[in-house]
């Protein structure tokens, strides 16, 4: 029992250590790509103007902290990427169970979804704005819209690949639907629902940013957005910097999530 420990220890160890490690390597090529990016733009081997560099981003950054405005645009499109975030997994879960809970529903609307995620969604973005507004409902409509159908889609295929014969054995011992749906379906699909979550990240931030730069008089999108029109390019950088910060934390708060539901199944 005693070998077994401490080869249990020395592995658990090894798993300490390669995370590190991999942690070092990200954090070496994160500093190395800024420092290159910084004397690129010192020695002239690009144009500052056009790309930035990172000190000059940092000067765009202390300026707007300055006038007082930079954690109201973060916390304005934070707030827009959560909601619509949450409001898209919700409902996508929700339509994908009612489709799945109705077969005939589903093979009805299958064609349509097909049609829905093919489409542009920004293709729609004037006739949302002309139903609602210019604003705070017109954004998370747009980020609603980008994010809903692929959730529909993920979690209904999800829903779908579960093995027939553990679904046959549950209606065997008199199982009701309810019932499949809350102790096979749904612990079985956990996997496919984390990784609709992930790709919910990406795109529930490309919807606010893309519904900013249409209607938007704060947020990240419209400091990227303004910053281009007066050629203030260090702004849209920053701007795209701080975006890509929000967005990493927000996808590890769901790596989290998903250590800790991989736990509890286990």
């Amino acid at each position: 029992m005693m070998n077994m420990s401490n080869e249990h220890k020395l592995f658990l160890q090894k798993v300490k250590n390669r995370k590190r490690k991999i942690t070092f390597t990200r954090l070496i090529i994160l500093f190395s790509f800024f420092f290159l990016w910084e004397i690129a733009g010192d020695l002239k081997w690009i144009d500052p103007f056009l790309t930035s560099t990172p000190s000059r981003m940092i000067k765009s950054l202390i300026l707007i902290y300055n006038e007082g405005t930079l954690f109201k645009h973060i916390g304005v499109t934070l707030y827009e990427t959560i909601i619509g975030f949450t409001l898209g997994t919700i409902l996508g879960a929700v339509i994908a169970i009612l489709l799945w809970w109705s077969d005939f529903a589903s093979k009805v609307l299958d064609p349509y979804l097909v049609v829905l995620n093919a489409l542009p969604k920004i293709a729609l973005s004037p006739i949302i704005i002309f139903w609602v507004g210019n604003g705070l409902k017109a954004i998370i409509l747009i980020t609603l819209l980008i994010s809903i159908v692929i959730t529909i889609i993920n979690i209904l295929n999800g829903f779908n690949e579960v093995d027939e014969d553990k679904i046959t054995l549950l209606k065997t011992f008199g199982a009701n639907k309810r019932q499949i749906l809350l102790n096979l379906i749904i612990p079985a699909t956990i996997p496919t629902i984390i990784s609709t979550l992930k790709i919910n990240v990406g795109l529930s931030w490309v919807g606010v940013i893309m519904g900013e730069f249409l209607v938007a008089k704060d947020g990240l999108g419209f400091l990227i957005i303004y910053g281009g029109q007066i050629s203030q390019l260090d702004m849209v950088m920053m701007s795209i910097i701080i975006l890509s910060i929000l967005a990493f934390i927000m996808y590890e708060g769901i790596s989290l999530l998903e250590r800790k539901i991989i736990v509890k199944f286990r």
